[in-house]
């Protein structure tokens, strides 16, 4: 479903959706009112949302959406201002899976071979995510199999504290974050550097809204940070987040170096400067999100002896970057979201089991 008072983006929109055969567009409609009132007569996995229409907005249709059926994938699609990043995060923790930023205009729209595949890429993957069947979350020492029915075998974690947390997240982050990040509080001096696959200005409002729920100093990085105790850090959008040693300090660094995973910023490059800046004492988390960022630099992670746990695929929107470490026999747990936190906090605090 196409939701947009725009009847030339529907138009657009549509068309770049059915180029795709696997998909079909069932209905498009002008505002949040008919979109509810439609989904009673279509079969509609998932939803691209409009946030400013008349009658009624994205934001007041999302709930509506959600209550006429749980399970439906909702997309929001806004323009990059401030407003509209603030805006697209709240309805990503009121129940949205992702958001998709628009082109700036119709021709971009039409010709932007970038939004065209990210876009097909999102709404295939939230479809598929809609129909899985999931399985419980897997704990140190336990073997089990994915929906897809693929191996997990677990490893041992490190037996030393970690001096730095790094978390990757992609499709349905912000949410996770906000869950996973409330629930580290006694985490210390733990630094904590996240890479999120997120554009410029929603990076912006989302390091924001960390500070806002965790009460802890959080800040999109700035290049020649000194990495601080207790302090979160950000990839803005567009930059990859390194991390650079000069001398006793840790300092983060940011580059335009190409994208990776198709992703500025990227998991990989992150992970791959924790390891060797960190090596044992580096502890990772990869949540919620599509394709197998973090998968190359966790690997590094583990060469240099740290530890890499994941999100499981139960509490995950779309189980690929988790997947990908846990399936790779990379982490030493996969665990439900809600249970990430205290098995940092575990860590953090030299009971690691």
């Amino acid at each position: 479903m196409v939701v947009d008072d725009s009847a030339v983006i529907r138009g657009l929109l549509t068309r770049v959706l059915q180029d795709d055969p696997s998909i079909n567009v069932a209905v498009s409609l002008g505002n949040g009112e008919l979109a509810v009132k439609g989904l009673a007569d279509h079969n509609v996995d998932v939803v691209l949302l409009d946030i400013d229409m008349p009658v009624m907005d994205g934001l007041t249709a999302l709930p509506k959406l959600l209550e006429a059926d749980p399970d439906i994938k909702v997309i929001m699609v806004s323009s990059l201002t401030l407003r509209n990043a603030d805006i697209s995060l709240r309805a990503l923790d009121a129940g949205a899976a992702d958001y998709i930023p628009k082109p700036s205009s119709t021709m971009e729209l039409s010709g932007g071979v970038d939004f065209r595949d990210e876009l097909i890429q999102k709404v295939k993957s939230l479809a598929q995510a809609r129909r899985r069947k999931t399985v419980p979350g897997t704990v140190p020492g336990a073997r089990q199999v994915d929906a897809a029915g693929r191996s997990l075998q677990l490893r041992p974690p490190a037996k030393v504290r970690p001096h730095v947390l790094a978390v990757g997240s992609s499709t349905g982050g912000p949410p996770a974050l906000h869950t996973f990040l409330g629930g580290l509080k006694g985490a210390g001096k733990l630094p904590i550097l996240i890479s999120q696959h997120m554009p410029k200005k929603f990076t912006t409002i989302l390091a924001e809204h960390i500070g806002r729920y965790t009460g802890l100093p959080s800040a999109e990085a700035r290049d020649g940070d000194v990495i601080a105790p207790g302090h979160i850090y950000l990839a803005p959008g567009d930059y990859h987040m390194v991390v650079e040693v000069k001398g006793p300090l840790r300092v983060l660094r940011l580059n335009q170096d190409p994208p990776e995973n198709f992703c500025r910023p990227a998991v990989d490059p992150m992970l791959r400067s924790i390891a060797k800046a960190y090596g044992s004492r580096s502890l990772t988390v990869i949540l919620t999100g599509m394709g197998a960022d973090g998968l190359k630099g966790g690997k590094e992670i583990i060469k240099a002896g740290g530890t890499l746990i994941a999100q499981d695929e139960a509490s995950s929107v779309v189980w690929g970057m988790p997947g990908a470490v846990a399936v790779a026999g990379l982490c030493s747990a996969v665990l439900p979201l809600t249970d990430l936190a205290p098995y940092v906090l575990n860590s953090a605090n030299g009971d690691v089991r």
